[in-house]
């Protein structure tokens, strides 16, 4: 690849095809399925590219496998290191063992343990699992620093050409499998190396299709980016997708980019869970939360897709800790408007809790949190009250109920930092 300066694009179509050349012999093709369940509800022919079967369960070995497997015999000699939030990880893992090369591997404390286990388990005795720090941008700062006190090669998790160009190989694939170029492809955004290395294929060969970048809504760092004219960090980040949680994009996937102007949507953390959930459910697909990021924006406004449209969702990502489902359940009713908590003042007495929920809840709600403080000295208590309501629409009655009954009662609201804790 040419030597450029990381503001103009280093990744074109002719580096995507030699990603693919390079990889043939090595991964194979993921499968594209078409979805009736989200083709039926958005009046779309949808298809999901199923990056999480393949050998890592993302996306991400392809740029890692890419990179490393271009190393010459005196970088291979110095070792690999890398950061990452998990997925990363596991690609650099698994090209480490594959190549015979040592790699030390960083970590965030963010970083659910099944990932963590499996890039142990991927990488076998070539790869030293490293925790440092409380987000990607800590375990890159670390990772950087080893790599420049101990000489060896830096992998970036997205920011480096090579990366660029095997995280690029899911459009050509997409291309190849359909036998045309789709309407659109959405693909989720965290550093932007997915984003970059299909933009720098499809605008070359298919320049019609619409590409759209789906990032959370609590980290939207590319479109920052792009605001500003140039890597800006977030100055808050909400870590909860955490293979797409990144403060700071690359200057090489801004500056793709830019050039390629795709279109950016931000999907709220609540409606990912949503998803996450509809896949699992529906159509038995395990997701991590950065893999239901592109379908979850799918039903967004602004996307405003033409009926009947055929367009390609990147399911990046399945390695998702079953001990998180918990709190994807609890988001996802949050976004949906079905739990809702309440600070309510208990008369010390017997049966007050009975008669609260006697003359406050319908026939299809539930008290799911019931956290009392019993104060001896005084005639009423104070109660957190968690609520899950058969429907949304059910809240309006519940709040009417809730001013006739002579409790003193507070919701707390959303932005409150008492539901930011209960969440």
């Amino acid at each position: 690849m040419a030597e450029q300066t990381p503001r103009h694009p280093a990744v074109t179509a002719v580096d995507v095809d030699a990603a693919a050349d390079q990889l043939a012999d090595v991964i194979p093709p993921t499968p594209l399925h078409r979805n009736e369940r989200l083709s039926r509800r958005y009046g779309l022919d949808v298809r999901l590219k199923r990056e999480d079967l393949n050998s890592v369960r993302s996306y991400k070995v392809r740029g890692a496998y890419n990179l490393a497997s271009r190393l010459t015999e005196s970088q291979r000699g110095r070792g690999v290191v890398c950061a990452s939030a998990g997925n990363h990880a596991q690609g650099v893992a698994y090209a480490a063992a594959a190549l015979g090369v040592e790699a030390r591997v960083y970590l965030p404390r963010t970083t659910p343990r099944q990932k963590r286990e499996r890039v142990a388990l991927l990488g076998g005795k070539h790869v030293r699992v490293i925790v440092s720090g409380e987000t990607y941008d800590d375990a890159a700062s670390a990772a950087q620093q080893d790599a420049t006190d101990t000489g060896a090669v830096l992998i970036p998790a997205f920011d480096d050409p090579r990366t660029i160009a095997g995280q690029g190989t899911v459009a050509k694939e997409i291309v190849d499998q359909l036998g045309y170029a789709p309407d659109a492809v959405v693909v989720p955004v965290g550093g932007g190396g997915l984003l970059g290395g299909v933009l720098a294929w499809l605008r070359e060969r298919h320049p019609q299709v619409d590409v759209i970048g789906a990032e959370p809504q609590g980290a939207t760092s590319m479109a920052l980016a792009l605001a500003r004219g140039g890597p800006t960090s977030l100055d808050e980040l909400d870590p909860f997708v955490d293979g797409a949680a990144v403060r700071r994009v690359g200057e090489y996937t801004h500056a793709l980019a830019a050039h390629h102007e795709p279109r950016l949507v931000a999907v709220p953390e609540g409606r990912i869970c949503v998803e996450m959930l509809d896949l699992y459910q529906t159509d038995g697909i395990i997701s991590e939360p950065a893999g239901a990021l592109a379908s979850a924006a799918l039903g967004l406004d602004e996307l405003d897709l033409p009926d009947g449209a055929t367009v390609v969702c990147v399911l990046s990502g399945g390695n998702n800790d079953v001990s998180r489902y918990a709190e994807i359940v609890e988001r996802a009713l949050i976004h949906e408007g079905k739990k809702h908590y309440f600070l309510v003042e208990f008369p010390q007495e017997p049966g007050a809790l009975r008669r609260f929920l006697d003359d406050v809840l319908g026939p299809d709600d539930d008290i799911t949190l019931f956290e009392y403080v019993k104060r001896n000295n005084r005639e009423t208590g104070p109660a957190l009250v968690g609520l899950e309501l058969g429907a949304a629409e059910n809240l309006p009655a519940i709040l009417e109920r809730m001013q006739r009954v002579p409790h003193r009662i507070q919701r707390v609201e959303p932005d409150s930092p008492l539901f930011t804790f209960l969440t």
